[in-house]
């Protein structure tokens, strides 16, 4: 099969990437405004628009008001407090703001993707499963030269992410923040994002695909990260979640190659986070399930699947998807 479209190994692929990723690093590197983050209030809707899909309908713009209550009492968009109760489904679009370089997600602003990305979980509704929609949202962005951090990444400004997450809580959608680190540690990383992790709705995706340790730059090889390292994020936002009263949090590691996280059995479970494996191969269906089985770790995770719009051949359905074994809780779209 072509190693290119399953282990995502080849230089040109690597580089036209990068070379868009390249695009947004004067916007990356803009001064941040100072803002609070948005706040766990739920604005009341009415019933979802398809049937078993969680998220609300649509409705105007309501400027976030401060929580009535502690954040003790904060649920998590279709109620509870645990990411996958009831074998709820998470659907997400991927990408960064302002451009459709790196997903769909940014492809046009958050207002007008929510209704986009309530079609495309529709149909993954059909089996009973309620569908949770996500915003996987890339908000540190790896850069194939130097930035002004020296990290070769960048995080995007604040006032960007919030507007996903005002979006986000006007219409019922979990947010995801995926980190792309550079040559930075995925900790320190996580921690400049602290301020958006206190919010209910928010969870974390560590890429280590984009982990390029002290020395290496993003495109010329395909990064990795260590057990420990994984560790050491998670211990720190269980804590976070833990202190602030927080409905459980996503936790996602993206992987299509075993040696992307080293000694993966040594991955910990935490109390207050939903652990994810996310299988981010593309190709063909065939070449897709053959990156998912080599992978994948079902007792230890809860798994997840990418489809890709330009890079798969003959684009799995969603009852295909729904048809994978072991089963998958989230399905993502780039």
């Amino acid at each position: 099969m072509p190693r290119a479209r399953t282990d995502r190994s080849s230089p040109q692929a690597f580089w036209v990437l990068l070379a868009l990723v390249a695009v947004l690093a004067l916007a990356a590197q803009a001064p941040q405004r100072d803002a609070r983050p948005v706040s766990a209030h739920r604005t009341a809707a009415a019933a979802p628009p398809y049937r078993g899909v969680v998220a609300p309908t649509l409705t105007p713009a309501v400027a976030p008001r401060p929580p009535a209550g502690p954040l003790a009492a904060a649920e998590l968009p279709g109620g509870g407090t645990r990411i996958f109760a009831d074998r709820r489904l998470l659907v997400a679009y991927y990408g960064t703001a302002g451009s459709g370089a790196l997903g769909v997600l940014g492809e046009a602003p958050p207002e007008q993707i929510v209704p986009r990305l309530v079609r495309a979980a529709a149909p993954f509704a059909r089996t009973g499963r309620p569908v949770q929609p996500v915003f996987e949202l890339i908000v540190t962005v790896a850069h194939a030269s130097p930035t002004r951090t020296g990290t070769y990444s960048s995080n995007i400004p604040r006032r960007q992410v919030q507007r996903y997450l005002a979006a986000a809580h006007r219409h019922g959608v979990l947010v995801v923040l995926d980190l792309q680190p550079g040559r930075a540690d995925f900790l320190d990383v996580a921690k400049s994002w602290e301020w958006a992790l206190r919010d209910p709705w928010v969870g974390l995706a560590l890429d280590p695909e984009w982990r390029m340790g002290p020395h290496g730059v993003p495109g010329r090889r395909i990064g990795s990260v260590s057990a420990a390292e994984v560790n050491r994020v998670s211990a720190w936002l269980d804590g976070l979640t833990a202190r602030q009263g927080l409905p459980e949090k996503v936790f996602m590691l993206h992987q299509f190659r075993p040696e992307m996280i080293r000694h993966v059995e040594r991955v910990r479970d935490r109390e207050h986070l939903a652990l994810v494996q996310h299988v981010d191969g593309f190709g063909t269906p065939g070449e897709k399930l053959a990156t998912f089985h080599r992978v994948v770790r079902p007792r230890q995770f809860a798994l997840g699947f990418k489809l890709f719009y330009d890079e798969d051949v003959h684009r799995m359905r969603p009852a295909q998807v729904l048809a994978i074994r072991p089963r998958v809780s989230f399905v993502s779209f780039q």
